[in-house]
This record gives C-alpha cells, sequence and structure tokens, in this order.
C-alpha cells in the first residue's frame, strides 16, 4: 500500500522514521510528511504550543501540500496523536483513499462528512486523557454515521503515545500487539480487498 504517515506534537522523531521502515519492510510504500518544517520537540506541552503557534489551517495546509503529489495512488492515511487527527482530516476529504490507520489519535467529525466503507481502524490506550472513553464513543457513532467500516483497539495501562520507545509512555506490549493487528489491517487493504472505490 501507498501510506502517508504523520507525525506527532513531538515532530518528525526517530520513532517515527522507525514506524516508516517497519511498514516499508513489510512491502509499503510509505511517506513522513515533516509539517514542523524540522523541529522537534522535548515534550508534549512545546510541541503543542509551536502546534498552537503555526495553526491548525496552517498545519493542515501543509499536509495537503505534501499529500498532493500522491493522493491520485489511492493512500491509506496514518499518524501518530495529532497526525492520527490531520490523517483523519485528508482521507475524509480524500474519495480515493483506501484506508485510514489512525495511532493514538483522533479529530472531530463534519457533519456532512460522507465516504463509501472506508476501512478505519484506531489504536489507542485505556485509559487516554487526549482521546476519553465520551469523546470515543461519540466518534465511532459519528463514523459509522458517516458510512465508515471501524474497528478500535484499546491497550489497558499503557501511555497515550505507547508506540514510541523514546518516551516514558512507552509499552512495548501494547505496540507489538498494535503492529500486529495493523499490519494484517493494511494486508487487507492490498488492491482488490476494498471495494468501496
Amino acid at each position: 500500500m501507498n501510506i502517508m504517515l504523520f507525525h506527532s506534537a513531538y515532530g518528525l522523531t526517530p520513532a517515527v522514521r522507525d514506524a516508516a521502515d517497519r511498514l516499508r519492510a513489510a512491502g509499503h510504500e510509505v511517506w513522513t510528511p515533516d509539517l514542523f518544517e524540522g523541529r522537534t520537540f522535548d515534550s508534549v506541552e512545546e510541541g503543542m504550543a509551536y502546534q498552537q503557534s503555526v495553526g491548525t489551517e496552517e498545519l493542515l495546509k501543509r499536509a495537503v501540500l505534501a499529500v498532493a503529489p500522491y493522493s491520485g495512488r489511492g493512500l491509506v492515511y496514518s499518524g501518530f496523536s495529532l497526525g492520527g487527527s490531520i490523517a483523519q482530516t485528508l482521507a475524509l476529504g480524500d474519495a480515493e483513499a483506501r484506508g485510514l490507520l489512525l495511532l493514538q489519535g483522533t479529530s472531530d467529525i463534519a457533519p456532512n462528512a460522507h465516504v463509501d466503507e472506508l476501512p478505519v481502524q484506531l489504536h489507542v490506550a485505556e485509559p487516554d486523557p487526549f482521546e476519553t472513553d465520551d469523546w470515543l464513543s461519540a466518534w465511532y457513532l459519528q463514523l459509522r454515521r458517516a458510512g465508515a467500516d471501524v474497528e478500535v483497539y484499546r491497550y489497558p495501562g499503557a501511555g497515550h503515545l505507547y508506540m514510541d520507545r523514546d518516551l516514558p509512555d512507552h509499552d512495548a506490549e501494547a505496540a507489538e500487539a498494535t503492529w500486529r493487528v495493523a499490519l494484517g489491517f493494511l494486508d487487507s487493504l492490498w488492491p482488490g480487498a476494498y471495494t468501496g472505490l
């Protein structure tokens, strides 16, 4: 698959590059846009402050420009935390999207959003301060109403960014479980597997 993988509020860190390499080793083509233009941060607070200083519209503009040369290929959108929210926004606006793999991040869903059985898989900690139970329940129902085929996987006791080995959130067991399920999900999206186009 052709995968567009967006980074978290920490920026395009080695952990994101490692994740991209793991996807490539599984046979996928992967791009990792740098929405922070070379900046990385040591704390989520610093990253969120930069995100707010740039603004959501500018970050989405950067994401759209990064995706534009490849969108005709039928992309799977993916991302970590902040990157997941960006991936979701772009996937719901791309009629040629082949899938959406969300890693610890979701976003608001426009009331008029509509997709044709778009495969969506979310992996998130339980509990997660950024993805609360009430929020996820509403998100799930809204995305289903929009026409998506949604799976949610929860990881009790893991930290928010549990797949990043360089952060205190890291949970090796949860990360490996996520990779097993996510790689199976991506394998199911090979051409011919998704008939929603």
